[in-house]
């Protein structure tokens, strides 16, 4: 079975994350699966989730209800979990994509994990690292949103200035990563991917892209160079580093530490 060709239920804590995302949210689902499922969670009697409201309709999300019982408290973590199980026993889908920074879920996701299932995540560097590591894989959207909008504009200030569209991945400053975020430094990367190559390479030093690409990720779950502000491919970014050397060869690539 191809990957897109996956069913997948989408389940969005709208009392957790910002209608901004939607967007990004969809599109990165979409690499993953079919979105048979799509439901989001919230009170919708209050004021707050109104622009959500808007994306229900454009995106054909199922608002399910959640009335706040006690201040304070994320309503739709319960609804969710308890749709999250029915869907599973359902026995309709392969895997799940939760949207939501809480760290409440994962449990939930260690449960799903049990039944095989395949599961992403989505969320703000605000996610604790344990939801962060329990998932197949985790994007920040935060950091995914930041990059994309200042592609925006330096596309736009260079079509305004030239006429001409202009590839911007490489003027994109990356930001520092606070203490308080569960993103892991880039240092922790760059140096468990040379641990990686020396246990996997071959005598010549150079080892496969593929088998490496997918210990960092089982590793490291959220890494993606847009965390850095650098929109580029995963292989392009440590061929960016000046102590890693790439190469394909039959198109098969290959990945060495200088």
């Amino acid at each position: 079975m191809e990957q897109t060709d996956r069913s997948m239920a989408i389940l969005i804590d709208a009392e957790n994350i910002s209608p901004k995302y939607i967007g990004l949210i969809i599109d990165e689902a979409n690499k993953h699966g079919k979105l048979n499922y799509r439901r989001i969670y919230g009170d919708w009697t209050t004021i707050k989730l109104k622009k959500w409201k808007e994306a229900c309709l454009k995106y054909a999300l199922t608002p399910v209800q959640q009335f706040v019982s006690t201040s304070g408290k994320n309503s739709s973590d319960f609804s969710l979990v308890i749709d999250a199980m029915d869907i599973l026993y359902g026995g309709k889908t392969l895997g799940f994509c939760i949207v939501s920074s809480d760290g409440d879920f994962t449990k939930l996701i260690t449960r799903l994990k049990e039944d095989d299932m395949y599961l992403i995540g989505m969320g703000e560097e605000k996610t604790p690292i344990s939801l962060v590591n329990s998932y197949e894989s985790f994007t920040y959207l935060d950091k995914l949103y930041q990059t994309i909008e200042a592609e925006k504009k330096i596309t736009l200030v260079d079509t305004k200035t030239t006429g001409k569209k202009k590839s911007t991945s490489k003027k994109i400053k990356g930001k520092n990563v606070e203490s308080d975020t569960s993103i892991t430094s880039e240092r922790n990367i760059v140096e468990y991917m040379r641990i990686l190559i020396e246990q996997e390479s071959e005598d010549d030093g150079w080892a496969l892209w593929s088998q490496t690409a997918n210990l960092l990720k089982k590793k490291y779950p959220g890494f993606n160079p847009t965390n850095y502000g650098k929109n580029v491919k995963k292989l392009t970014y440590f061929n960016q580093k000046p102590d890693f050397k790439t190469k394909i060869e039959n198109k098969v690539a290959y990945i060495r530490y200088k």
